[in-house]
């Protein structure tokens, strides 16, 4: 809740203007609490898990031959009711613990600075904190996925994530109650280091499960912005370590490359993508010459 009662007593305080930015907030934010509006992250949970995924659901359903070259297992299919089943489970997770999660989480939230007054930070400073939270969280997640696939880890727990080798939309946050607490660490210890805007924070989350949706898409689109990040992994990256199964020991980041790169845990994803690109060159190459030769 903003201290000031009007936006005036606010440019007053601060001795400018607000922008329209500062005036939005202001106008949504003034007479709501704290808590409300940290609530919010569970109304985006919903509509991301939810509607995020849909576009690669309908692809899925649909069968098209032009959008099954992007596939990056095309034998794989699933029926509708197996996608309902997977949503069903996710929204039944999302019930029992990723909302009571985020409903009684707040004290931690307000302890660690998020705030929510004015001024609004720059767009520079959001983005800027978006990419140190990605590099934190990816860190952190790498080693608890190393370690979720140690024995017992993944025989109690990741196993359940791992019911889908070719993984798609709704799988992404398919997982067992323990590993969505467990993963939730690294997410959240982002921000406890370097605290912003709630602002920031909502996109953080929200971007961070859509990411986790677009690598888990099963569809390697070469138009996809990501693959314009340096070190991004994406779905051809990720979908190797659901294909390999509960013995992979490759690919765990969560975003980006640089920890497999650099702890050796890429190398069976390596060898077999240069060994590919060799057979398609191999195979271009002799269709060129039948051509000629025609």
């Amino acid at each position: 809740m903003l201290p000031y009662q009007t936006i005036q007593e606010a440019e007053l305080a601060f001795g400018r203007e607000l922008t329209v930015a500062e005036k939005l907030w202001f106008n949504y934010s003034a007479n709501k609490s704290d808590y409300y509006l940290y609530c919010h992250n569970v109304l985006f949970l919903f509509c991301i898990f939810s509607l995020v995924p849909l576009p690669y659901v309908f692809l899925e359903l649909k069968r098209s031959k032009n959008v099954d070259k992007y596939k990056i297992q095309p034998k794989v299919r699933l029926s509708s009711s197996e996608m309902f089943r997977c949503y069903k489970e996710v929204m039944r997770m999302f019930i029992l613990v990723v909302g009571p999660l985020q409903l009684v989480s707040y004290p931690s939230v307000k302890f660690i600075g998020i705030r929510t007054s004015l001024p609004l930070p720059s767009g520079w400073e959001i983005v800027l904190q978006l990419v140190v939270y990605f590099i934190i969280e990816d860190f952190g997640n790498y080693w608890i996925h190393r370690w979720l696939h140690c024995k017992w880890g993944y025989e109690k727990i990741h196993r359940v994530h791992h019911e889908y080798t070719a993984p798609f939309g709704f799988a992404a946050p398919y997982a067992h109650w323990a590993e969505i607490l467990i993963l939730g660490i690294p997410s959240f210890i982002a921000p406890a280091l370097v605290p912003g805007h709630m602002i920031t924070f909502w996109l953080w989350i929200a971007l961070r499960q859509i990411e986790a949706i677009d690598t888990h898409s099963g569809y390697d689109f070469p138009w996809n912005p990501t693959k314009y990040i340096p070190f991004y992994g994406g779905a051809e990256y990720h979908d190797y370590h659901h294909y390999v199964g509960g013995q992979s020991q490759s690919n765990f980041a969560s975003v980006f490359t640089y920890c497999d790169y650099i702890y050796g845990t890429d190398k069976g994803y390596r060898f077999l993508k240069k060994h590919l690109e060799q057979f398609k060159e191999k195979w271009r190459n002799e269709t060129e010459q039948e051509v000629k030769l025609e």
